[in-house]
């Protein structure tokens, strides 16, 4: 695994914005959103294919994610990698999202195969972030639909871990 996480922070892929349940803002960056970029993506260190900075997962919940990763990427060589952050630092879900993924170099390079599912609690944010090559199978709409049915439904009730796993579980379903 830890010949494949250098892989991923290695692998340089630009990510496209699919789907989230909060709008991207086109305004230029500033000075301060910059610092503020910088300073929120260095404070969440890729931890793995589980980064539960935010501590909404129990280490079993972070194990057996982990390990549907993990079978994942080594069926198919797509990288799906699944963090929550306590905090955006101020920051539209979308573009934290795509530079946290880049930031890491998830997904393989030429292929741009990449996902991220994102979790900020305290914001109340979700965010599916597709690399270019997964476009057509993973779609707005498609991503949009797993936001709407699978985790918020558990997240309405309370249930963080639940709404992940089901999260996850779609996106497995899909890219498999």
């Amino acid at each position: 695994m830890r010949r494949s996480l250098r892989g991923i922070a290695i692998a340089s892929v630009l990510f496209t914005l699919a789907c989230s349940n909060g709008q991207a803002t086109s305004a230029p960056a500033t000075g301060t959103e910059s610092e503020n970029s910088a300073t929120s993506i260095a404070a969440v260190p890729l931890a793995g294919r589980v980064t539960d900075a935010a501590h909404v997962l129990s280490p079993q919940e972070r194990v057996n994610l982990s390990d549907r990763l993990a079978k994942l990427e080594q069926k198919t060589q797509h990288q799906l990698v699944v963090v929550t952050v306590s905090s955006l630092g101020g920051r539209d879900v979308a573009n934290y999202t795509r530079d946290l993924a880049n930031s890491w170099g998830i997904g393989r390079k030429g292929h741009n195969d990449g996902v991220v599912l994102l979790v900020a609690p305290n914001e109340r944010k979700v965010r599916i972030a597709v690399g270019y090559g997964f476009e057509k199978r993973l779609s707005d709409g498609a991503c949009q639909q797993i936001i709407d049915q699978k985790i918020l439904p558990s997240f309405r009730k309370g249930d963080l871990s639940g709404g992940i796993k089901a999260g996850t579980d779609a996106l497995i379903t899909l890219l498999e």
